[in-house]
């Protein structure tokens, strides 16, 4: 094995998070040098240097983005198939019914714990904001009636979904080997995506050292409020709003069962942060409990995919979060359209790493954000995911297990 081959497979056997960390620290490190040093010049090159890679990572986002979308929605809609087990349908009005909720909760933290964001170019972007919920819904409607090519060229994430789920729609009824094809499309975008991940911590390393340089301590300070926000609204989420749902639909006490799950899946999937890695977990966790295996078999692969309270609480901060820095009025009107787009576009998450942050563009299109913000909205994701991402991920993955569990009973 040649050298670079053997730098790189070590490079992937270190755990994303410890990568992303480190990234984190040695950018703070980098961009304190910048502050501490202002007149040299060997510092200013090499900060400069390193911050190139902040403005890469972000490139590659906005480049694989707008097709994620696009893909992966197309292919849910043409590939998933709705059996006919027992309670199925009350398990998909859950996982429908606490996302919608979680993208609330988190639209409600937002307003109610503030955040500003450290993004460049926020001066040019506050010039062509929305002065009201009428310009979102037209800028909204037009958006959505674009031509899906100039959707996917300029990002325009309103139009990528119309047309996503129209093609999808339309192509439900086509052969196995069209379904085989999308499925292979989105497995392949998935791997792209994947790729460009592991990029992420030089990437974060660039973005940190540019925000620390510029603003000091103040960047990193804003990192903790958002990541404070952030797993706050998740954990009120994950033992307040879904254990109600849990205990009217059973109409028992959901604490032991929030337990369990959050013990045996949710340790889990902390730790793999990939809701689709956490599968085999999940299954045999449903078996152990006894669940109907007509039932989990279908629902835990189908909520690894639709069932993201977390991702829905990230989307809509985040969201708000750009708002907020660009200095933008969010009516009451604009705030429930995002609690949909957020929680539809949670639906959307890939089952991988960081697979809630492709889609935030789709919510902060609602106020007319531009691609270029939104892509730095992610790269600040990726740098609080070393925390964030763990807790949505062992959300998203332990509530599939509770929510079936919660059918399997009401309907016994």
């Amino acid at each position: 094995m040649s050298l670079i081959g053997s730098v790189a497979k070590s490079y992937k056997e270190v755990n994303l998070v410890a990568r992303i960390f480190t990234g984190v620290v040695i950018g703070a490190i980098i961009g304190f040098l910048v502050i501490k040093f202002p007149d040299s010049g060997f510092i200013a090159g090499f900060s400069s240097f390193i911050m190139i890679f902040g403005d890469l990572f972000v490139a590659a986002l906005k480049a694989v983005a707008p097709i994620l979308v696009f893909i992966l929605i197309t292919t849910s809609f043409i590939v998933k198939d709705i059996g006919d087990a027992k309670g199925l349908k009350l398990v998909i009005v859950l996982y429908i019914v606490a996302t919608l909720i979680a993208s609330t909760i988190g639209v409600l933290a937002s307003f109610i714990f503030p955040t500003t964001l450290i993004l460049s170019g926020v001066e040019a972007a506050t010039n062509s904001t929305p002065a009201g919920l009428s310009d979102v819904i037209k800028t909204l409607l037009f958006n959505i009636l674009s031509n899906p090519f100039d959707a996917i060229a300029k990002g325009n994430y309103m139009g990528i979904l119309a047309w996503a789920v129209a093609i999808g729609l339309a192509l439900k009824i086509s052969k196995q080997g069209t379904k085989d094809i999308f499925n292979d499309l989105s497995d392949a975008i998935t791997k792209i995506v994947q790729v460009v991940i592991q990029f992420a911590p030089f990437g974060i390393m660039g973005l940190v050292a540019a925000s620390v340089a510029t603003a000091g301590v103040d960047a990193l300070l804003s990192y903790l409020r958002l990541i404070l926000v952030l797993v706050g609204a998740m954990a009120f989420v994950a033992l307040v709003t879904n254990p109600i749902i849990v205990g009217i639909v059973t109409k028992k006490n959901p604490y032991p069962l929030l337990f369990t799950t959050l013990k045996e899946s949710g340790i889990y999937a902390f730790f793999t942060r990939s809701s689709a890695a956490n599968i085999p977990v999940n299954l045999n966790l449903c078996k152990k409990l006894g669940i109907s295996d007509g039932l989990y078999s279908i629902t835990i692969p189908l909520g690894a995919t639709i069932n993201m309270t977390g991702a829905a609480v990230v989307i809509a901060i985040l969201a708000l979060s750009a708002a907020q820095t660009l200095g933008i009025e969010v009516s009451f009107g604009s705030a429930l359209l995002l609690c949909f787009f957020s929680a539809l576009g949670a639906c959307g998450a890939g089952g991988i790493a960081g697979g809630s942050l492709m889609l935030i563009p789709l919510a902060t299109s609602l106020f007319g954000i531009s691609n270029d913000i939104a892509m730095q909205v992610i790269g600040v994701g990726f740098i609080v995911g070393v925390i964030q991402d763990s807790v949505e991920t062992a959300i998203n993955s332990s509530s599939d297990v509770l929510f079936t569990a919660a059918a399997h009973e009401a309907t016994k």
